[in-house]
């Protein structure tokens, strides 16, 4: 006869299954206790620094939050990113964790990690939505804070999702002696160009900070000794004036008479690609010789360097010297074309650049002899190095190029203008006469109106001296109180379709492989603007660098 459950039974199956799971519950508790830990935020702090999910979990489960936190406001996310801790990270956001939650002092995981873990980390936390643009109490970004503490390898993490602040990075870097923080943030598309608003540019601010090795790393990237300031001061003057006596006698060789000469920008052009191709070909070698994942970590989990004092870059505003012609200027050149091949250019032509037979050539905006080398032409090591664009665009911006002549217009008026020298007094020089120590002839000295960034775009009179190199036969005109570029501001940039590079400036026109037609609008030291001729919509495209 089956045997049927009476209450008596009943009530002890109950008693048996709680016995069971207190009994659970103590064993885990006792793990928990052979293992170090308690169930306490001390503990779960712990657990999460050492990737110990099975520990955090059980002291979730016995009742501990999971967003609590210790005496500074941090939580265990934190703790977690701080010591690159991924399954405690993954752990915690899977179970909603906020990814930017803050400490008492405003920062969040993300900027825990650029401080003190590892670039792996910030990479994971970047693709599950950490915000790189946020900033802690005193106004510092995470990119901000690796230029601080001067956290390279940060750099190639957060530059894509930030270009609009690799300016003002740089800037920071340069008063701030990071050497080797510059060099990453002018390879993912800085300008050396940038200025503050009183127009110091990073070697300046380097310079007068008495930083030689940061001061010998902008000059060797091509940063101008003979750029001035709104006061007319160089980078010596600034060194000298603060007495660092080392720097300024490294900036004190005076100009040559070829460093008065007008560039073409044929010339330039092939500078440009040519060192673009030289750092691909080298990101690659690099990139290749270091492919295991457990030595680049090993690399990057070294003690991160002591922080230099200095002053706060979050007051900083960088300021580009670009293109005074501007959409609708008169000087634009509305009809010359851009992309049209060279004579004779055909099926067989030379490719990338440092494999090149014969040197390649420029035209006004032309491609190269040849086709450029294409992304899927690259090493496979750069393609997968290859970092996100906001939106697709028809062209890239890989370099720039702005060289400013060692002299200033102050004033032009009656045929005379006032023209002061580096290291020099001002001096009067008329028309038809030649620049005391150049090859430059003054042509005419006129007022025109012109359009420009430094008055937002209306049109304004200024007076100009239009000179000419005796030497080259180029000619250009340099506006009074504005810097005197040698050449046009011009960029390097790549087709996006079929990796082919150009030459552009502001005024050119172009057409992509379907049918539109754009307008260089204007060439800046970190940007290409170009418009949309049919729709009249513009675009802004971001220097992104040979490594960006």
């Amino acid at each position: 006869m089956p045997i049927r459950p009476t209450l008596y039974g009943t009530s002890l199956v109950a008693l048996f299954l709680f016995a069971s799971c207190k009994e659970r519950g103590e064993v885990e508790r006792e793990s928990l206790s052979v293992a170090g830990y308690e169930v306490t935020q001390e503990a779960f702090f712990r657990a999460a620094e050492s990737d110990d999910v099975r520990a955090m979990k059980t002291m979730i489960d016995a009742g501990l939050a999971l967003d609590s936190m210790d005496e500074r406001g941090r939580t265990a996310l934190h703790a977690a990113a701080g010591s690159g801790a991924i399954q405690s990270i993954d752990f915690m956001l899977d179970r909603e964790m906020d990814v930017n939650v803050r400490d008492a002092n405003g920062r969040t995981p993300l900027m825990e990690a650029v401080m003190e873990s590892t670039p792996e980390t910030v990479r994971y936390l970047l693709r599950q939505g950490a915000d790189p643009s946020l900033k802690d109490d005193e106004k510092f970004k995470p990119l901000m804070l690796a230029v601080r503490d001067s956290r390279k390898s940060m750099v190639p993490e957060l530059a894509p999702y930030v270009r609009e602040d690799l300016d003002d990075a740089l800037l920071a870097a340069a008063i701030l002696g990071q050497a080797e923080v510059i060099d990453e943030l002018t390879n993912f598309g800085a300008s050396i160009y940038a200025r503050i608003d009183d127009g110091r540019t990073p070697l300046m601010l380097a310079a007068q900070n008495g930083h030689p090795e940061a001061v010998e790393m902008l000059l060797e990237i091509g940063a101008n000794r003979f750029a001035m300031d709104q006061k007319g001061r160089t980078a010596k003057d600034l060194a000298e004036e603060s007495g660092h006596e080392m720097v300024s006698m490294r900036l004190a060789e005076g100009p040559q008479e070829g460093d008065f000469e007008l560039s073409e920008p044929v010339e330039l052009g092939m500078e440009m690609a040519a060192e673009v191709e030289k750092h691909l070909v080298d990101e690659a070698s690099e990139l290749a010789s270091n492919e295991t994942p457990d030595q680049e970590a090993d690399q990057e989990a070294d003690p991160r360097e002591t922080a230099a004092d200095g002053e706060s870059s979050g007051e900083m505003a960088a300021h580009q010297n670009g293109s005074t012609s501007g959409v609708g200027s008169a000087d634009a050149d509305q009809g010359t074309p851009w992309n049209q091949p060279l004579p004779g250019q055909g099926e067989g032509a030379v490719g990338r650049l440092p494999q090149a037979k014969k040197a390649p050539e420029f035209l006004d905006g032309v491609v190269l002899e040849g086709d450029a080398v294409s992304n899927s032409e690259r090493p496979a090591a750069v393609a997968e190095n290859a970092l996100p664009e906001p939106s697709p665009s028809p062209i890239i911006m890989r370099s720039y190029r702005q060289r400013e002549l060692p002299l200033i217009v102050e004033s032009a008026d009656k045929g005379v203008a006032s023209v002061r020298m580096v290291g020099g007094e001002t001096q009067k020089v008329s028309e038809g006469t030649t620049i005391p120590g150049t090859t430059l002839q003054v042509i005419k000295v006129h007022r025109k109106m012109q359009s420009g960034k430094e008055n937002f775009g209306n049109p304004v009179e200024v007076s100009v001296v239009e000179i000419k190199d005796s030497r080259t036969g180029m000619s250009r005109d340099l506006v009074a109180e504005l810097p005197a570029l040698a050449h046009d501001p011009v960029a390097l940039v790549e087709d996006s379709s079929s990796g082919r590079y150009y030459v552009a400036r502001a005024g050119q026109r172009f057409k992509t492989a379907d049918g539109t037609d754009y307008l260089v609008a204007d060439v800046r030291p970190n940007q290409v603007v170009i418009e949309n001729v049919q729709t009249r919509a513009t675009t802004t495209i971001p220097l992104r660098g040979p490594r960006g």
